[in-house]
């Protein structure tokens, strides 16, 4: 096992923090001023429990835009997310396989994901979100908050929120249609239809992806394809002045082909595996302000499903369901006086796991368990001076499977100029294990009903500057957590394994590093940098680096406009050598094996012809880059597509 380098590593932080302030230095002479389209003014909807101020949060946020989303042409939400500071992207193979997104070192489970408020993370996968199926179209904002948020948001935010908020009708009346054709036989299509009017608001989105896609497996020439379908609804309507409802829902259905290990040679063949999933959730919204705006209450109630079923050979081979109903309130009270703001938040919620065939036999070939949390949760902000914020917050959470838990957070924020901004947090967060990991039965795993849940705590430091003379702006923050009790597969001589806490401690900590400059109105650069060492202890007490955590991660995104009609944009991503499991044939032991680095290439151009209709062009990993997330499984190479956006009115 190759040992960690600290000291190249604070190297590393040493050079990078001395050109940041180096650069913060020269930028001061320039006038304190800010624009009041500033990023510093943008509202947060995650960061507490009523929007807030980017200005005002404390914590690591990166919020991806309207604009940012129609010049990437995603596929998918995770390709945008490699862009981000502290996420770090493992997919095994080609679009539609499995993916998992995993931040500042944390496990994937410990990342709570939303959608229009609701949260998608599936409790029949290991409480991870399905993000092979999350299209980044119709996508209109992605907020990403990193760092312990378990006292306002529960278990699954242990790690972060990432927060998705689907396109709004905002004008009279609007229809588009969308096609695109490209590389790998991809066809991407959809339709948007809304209306908006001061007291009544409706969209309905509706999109299909096909694509042949490729081989994942290191051998052979089976492709491996995928197809989803995704229909959104967003409506709301203002009752009065005061009162609003609001009514969200999303159907998604797929089907992905992927490959399998069945010779048990530990690398995976071609083989005819397909997995069905389907998505649903639906969410109404009620929210009730009072004449002077001091009172805010907000009812939400929520359900999401989900159905995955496997099949192998064109055999059923295991199906997993589950559900998740939510109600929850949030009531808040506002005073002028040093801006205070008490908010409570109370919540109920209900889920439901079922597990049938697959690999296991007689009674325990179905599983059908529920359980149920109870939750409560404070939270008090204040300005006691004009440049000085405070944050504090704290979670009650009751749940009948596992002991009472309580998580904390504190944050403050100094602004020492209009520019320039430090902020600190100290959290505590908790997750509860899986439904897999206490009940789940698979060829050769058994759940294991005695775990506990993980617990951590961590702090970051941070520092803010905008300045005026690219209109940019710079973010440097250092970050570090322990998880304790962490919950961990174990293997047997024979390969049976099961889910165990292991005792001690695993450490998390790093730096994050981000720029956005605008060197002329035609031209904008945006950048970022982590650094991230995640270890914990082995079985025999020793201290190993975490597995698909790449120390070093890095992109780069240039967008330029030469003429009103032409967008052009360049993306870069640089992910870092990362280490993975391999299983030889039996009897040999589990190997650990290093993957190599990778920088991924991508263009965009988007030409708009006249008001109605544009025209876009997409290449993929344009130097045909050849490279694994995961051991074994093969990715796409050179791909394209090209397609059109027509608007029949409300442009």
């Amino acid at each position: 096992m190759k040992k960690i380098d600290l000291s190249s590593c604070l190297r590393s932080w040493q050079i990078l923090t001395i050109i940041v302030f180096s650069f913060l230095a020269h930028q001061s002479t320039f006038a304190a001023r800010l624009s009041n389209d500033s990023n510093i003014q943008e509202i947060l909807v995650s960061a507490s429990l009523q929007p807030l101020p980017l200005a005002q949060s404390a914590n690591a946020v990166t919020v991806i835009d309207r604009e940012q989303l129609r010049n990437r042409l995603a596929f998918n939400v995770t390709d945008l997310l490699r862009d981000v500071p502290g996420v770090a992207v493992s997919r095994t193979g080609v679009l539609g396989s499995q993916t998992q997104v995993r931040m500042r070192g944390a496990e994937a489970n410990h990342v709570m994901v939303l959608i229009d408020g609701i949260e998608i993370n599936d409790p029949s996968l290991g409480d991870e979100a399905n993000w092979a199926n999350l299209s980044a179209t119709d996508i209109e904002r992605i907020e990403v908050m990193r760092g312990p948020q378990s006292a306002l948001y529960g278990s699954d935010a242990l790690a972060g929120v990432v927060n998705i908020q689907t396109a709004r009708a905002r004008k009279p009346a609007t229809a588009e249609l969308f096609s695109e054709m490209g590389s790998f036989s991809t066809n991407r299509s959809g339709l948007n239809l809304g209306f908006s009017s001061p007291a009544l608001h409706a969209r309905l989105s509706a999109h299909h992806l096909e694509t042949d896609g490729e081989n994942i497996s290191r051998a052979g020439d089976e492709k491996d394809g995928y197809r989803n379908n995704t229909v959104n609804l967003s409506a709301g309507a203002r009752v009065s002045q005061n009162l609003s409802l609001s009514l969200v829902a999303r159907d998604q259905e797929s089907t992905n082909q992927f490959d399998a290990d069945a010779d048990f040679d530990g690398l995976i063949e071609d083989r005819d595996r397909e997995t069905d999933s389907k998505g649903t959730t639906i969410g109404l919204t009620i929210k009730y302000n009072s004449s002077d705006d001091r009172w805010r209450h907000r009812l939400a109630l929520s359900n999401a499903e989900f159905d995955n079923n496997n099949f192998s050979d064109g055999r059923n081979d295991g199906a997993t369901e589950s559900s998740k109903m939510r109600y929850q309130y949030v009531g808040s009270r506002f005073w002028d006086r040093m801006e205070q703001q008490v908010s409570i938040l109370v919540e109920y919620d209900d889920e439901e796991y079922r597990q049938s065939g697959g690999y296991a036999f007689g009674p325990e070939a179905n599983v059908k368990v529920k359980r149920q949390t109870e939750s409560l949760a404070l939270e008090y902000r204040l300005a006691p001076i004009e440049p000085f914020t405070i944050g504090v917050s704290a979670r009650h959470d009751g749940n009948e499977r596992f002991d009472d838990a309580e998580t904390y957070s504190l944050e403050a924020l100094y602004r020492l100029d209009v520019q320039t901004r430090m902020r600190g947090t100290w959290s505590s967060s908790i997750k509860n294990p899986t439904f897999t990991e206490l009940y789940g039965i698979y060829y050769g795993f058994k759940g294991n009903p005695d775990l506990k849940p993980e617990s951590s705590v961590g702090w970051s430091l941070g520092l803010d500057r905008n300045f005026t003379r690219f209109d940019g702006s710079v973010s440097l923050t250092f970050f570090k957590a322990k998880l304790d009790d962490e919950i961990k597969t174990i293997y047997a001589a024979d390969f049976t394994s099961t889910a165990k806490n292991f005792d001690g401690t695993s450490d998390r900590d790093g730096i994050e590093f981000s720029t956005k400059i605008e060197l002329n109105p035609n031209i904008i650069l945006a950048a970022s940098f982590t650094y991230s060492d995640s270890s914990e202890r082995n079985s025999v007490n020793e201290e190993v680096r975490e597995l698909r955590r790449p120390k070093h991660i890095g992109s780069l995104n240039a967008t330029w406009q030469p003429t009103s009609s032409l967008m052009v944009n360049a993306n870069f991503q640089y992910n870092g050598s990362q280490s993975d499991v391999y299983f030889p044939p039996w009897p040999n032991p589990m190997e650990t094996v290093s993957m190599d680095d990778y920088t991924l290439v991508n263009v965009r151009a988007n030409y708009k012809i006249n008001q109605k209709l544009d025209i876009f062009i997409r290449l993929d990993n344009l130097t045909d880059e050849k490279y694994e997330d995961v051991f074994g499984y093969q990715t796409l190479g050179f791909g394209f597509g090209i397609g059109a956006r027509y608007s029949f009115w409300g442009k």
